[in-house]
């Protein structure tokens, strides 16, 4: 199943996030919602450009075991990871850094799980950090206490 998702999200690929700032010049992203119903974005992990699948139901960032080794990125403890699908065996790690628009973070805990795909999952481990809020059919994530457009 997350096979089928990831192969459908790349076929649709992201539309263009617009990058804002609000009216003291503090970066906010606004995702336009996917024709299925989706955020979707191109961001970037330790640097490499990624397509990113918003998720605020995953714990954390999380991507493939294929896309993690492309990255060069460490496996960590092995973990069960608990999906829509049923529960896989994933491995933990760290992000030197998460990268959407002007919005980045470093040091960003994620979860490496076979059968995501190229696609990474935007997780509450970067997204907790910043607000969100749904406008219309656009989403919009940005520094705390960033006033709306």
């Amino acid at each position: 199943m997350l096979g089928l998702t990831a192969l459908y999200q790349s076929m649709i690929g992201p539309r263009p996030m617009q990058l804002a700032a609000d009216s003291e010049g503090r970066a906010m992203v606004v995702l336009p919602r996917s024709r299925n119903g989706h955020y979707l974005a191109v961001g970037a992990i330790n640097g490499r450009p990624v397509k990113f699948l918003v998720d605020t139901g995953a714990t954390d960032v999380a991507l493939s075991d294929g896309l993690a080794r492309e990255i060069g990125l460490e496996f960590g403890p092995r973990m069960t990871v608990l999906t829509a699908a049923g529960p896989v065996r994933g491995w933990q790690t760290r992000l030197d850094s998460v990268q959407l628009g002007e919005l980045a973070l470093g040091d960003v805990r994620a979860t490496i799980a076979p059968g995501l795909g190229n696609q990474a999952l935007l997780g509450m481990s970067f997204l907790k950090h910043f607000t969100i809020t749904q406008e219309g059919e656009n989403l919009v994530i940005a520094l705390p206490g960033v006033s709306r457009l």
